[in-house]
């Protein structure tokens, strides 16, 4: 899909997770077309190198470490961006933690973990966020999952944390809607191109995969970079509160997807 080069021409992003797969993506898409890009990540050496290839676009980027989970971090990581930069006009959400585990061997800590990362993680950066996007009328954009659509095998803990995310773009559009601040989501489907779907459907699983998805092939990052570019532009000016699913219409044929993903799982864990 083509859009115009200056598309987010003056405009600022902070972006959890922007130094690896899908958020790199984002990041690099944001930059691509003219706007400033702060990323976050836990560890500093996943974000430099995706930090020199955002200045390599032409635009301003900065590398902010920092953990989702811990509130005061988060904190300064908004205040960075907004210090360095002057503004901040979109923020997406999309750091997450994620790996393979049935129910019953789930313990406390392992779902607590990926709650707090991916939904407390969400909630605090919108908090932080929010006095500055209402400035101007800002964008939340959060990555959420197609996961909790369908009882998803060994992935009980990212199917909570997902829908609690959904839920918060659907609230947070409604409450923050009248300080012109517009709330969305994106739900992937399986992207080929992320070290996940790289660990995870090897073999006939992803030729499985691709074959059960309605539009014939498995995502793209490029494709949630695409409808990401949608929502956090003037585009979508009357959107808010919607979770875009991406997923080449899998989620729609779910049966299909949850044998898809029992194969997967089974190959990955040898557990059947």
């Amino acid at each position: 899909m083509s859009f115009q080069p200056d598309l987010l021409k003056g405009k600022t992003a902070l972006v959890t997770g922007g130094g690896t797969g899908i958020c790199r993506g984002l990041s690099l898409a944001l930059a691509a077309h003219g706007c400033d890009v702060a990323i976050t990540s836990r560890k500093a050496d996943h974000l430099e190198p995706t930090r020199r290839e955002i200045e390599a676009l032409g635009v301003r980027s900065l590398a902010v470490p920092a953990d989702v989970r811990d509130p005061a971090a988060v904190d300064r990581a908004v205040a960075r961006t907004v210090d360095d930069f002057g503004r901040l006009d979109i923020l997406v959400n999309g750091a997450a933690g994620n790996f393979l585990c049935m129910a019953e061997d789930l313990s406390p800590n392992g779902f607590g973990t990926v709650v707090d990362i991916d939904l407390k993680g969400t909630f605090h950066m919108c908090r932080a966020a929010l006095p500055h996007l209402k400035e101007r009328g800002g964008v939340v954009l959060n990555i959420s999952a197609t996961l909790h659509y369908f009882g998803t095998v060994a992935q009980l803990h990212v199917s909570a944390a997902k829908a609690g995310i959904d839920a918060l773009t659907r609230v947070l559009a409604v409450e923050w809607g009248p300080h012109g601040v517009r709330v969305n989501g994106i739900a992937p489907g399986p992207i080929a191109d992320t070290e996940g779907v790289r660990r995870l459907l090897v073999g006939p699983a992803k030729e499985r995969a691709a074959k059960m998805t309605p539009l014939g092939r498995l995502g793209e990052i490029r494709h949630i970079s695409d409808a990401a570019l949608y929502l956090c532009s003037d585009a979508a000016s009357y959107v808010t509160g919607v979770t875009l699913v991406v997923d080449g219409g899998l989620w729609l044929a779910s049966s299909r997807m949850a044998e898809a993903w029992a194969t997967a799982v089974e190959a990955a864990t040898g557990q059947s």
